[in-house]
């Protein structure tokens, strides 16, 4: 059980109602359990809600697939069961299997920078970080650096929280084998 429960019906503040209503407008999403533990606080709901358009700015840099397996490396690296079921739900949702994952090498390369930025905590090895650097510019890295910090912040607030699995995410967790 969540450390600190979503937010809901006559709790909400009137500005929290209409940053959620927007939110959902805008980015054709749901309200889930993280989103609703933050509107106990508006400004930091605003703050985490930036993830989507540093998202779309990844995507648009690494291309849809990519975007989104990156992400799940940053997330399944953190530890954050609710973040990494919510990338598994979209891999698998894909046709893919998050075990199984055919990658090019450049794709690994990815992979590889992302997971290592949130298991090391942003103190990478040279060749983890040049081996993208010299594929992508200045801008693009920022990008792709700042959405890493931003994709921890989440799994993190998560992690702390333990902010329950929302409904819609639990056949997507991973399967535990019994020795």
């Amino acid at each position: 059980m969540a450390r600190i429960p979503p937010i809901s019906g006559s709790a909400l503040q009137p500005g929290i109602q209409v940053a959620f209503d927007k939110h959902v407008k805008e980015y054709h999403t749901r309200i889930t359990n993280m989103k609703a533990t933050l509107g106990h606080s508006l400004l930091a709901f605003e703050v985490y809600m930036q993830w989507y358009p540093l998202y779309a700015q990844v995507e648009i840099i690494l291309g849809k697939r990519l975007a989104y397996l990156y992400a799940y490396a940053i997330s399944k690296a953190a530890d954050c069961p609710l973040c990494s079921t919510f990338f598994r739900k979209i891999i698998i949702d894909a046709g893919e299997k998050p075990e199984n994952l055919e990658l090019t090498p450049s794709q690994k390369d990815i992979i590889n920078f992302g997971s290592s930025i949130a298991k090391y905590q942003g103190n990478i090895r040279d060749h983890v970080y040049y081996s993208i650097a010299e594929r992508y510019s200045k801008p693009d890295m920022v990008i792709l650096i700042a959405f890493a910090g931003q994709m921890i912040a989440t799994n993190i607030f998560n992690n702390v929280i333990e902010t329950d699995i929302d409904e819609y995410l639990v056949e997507y967790l991973p399967s535990f084998k019994c020795l």
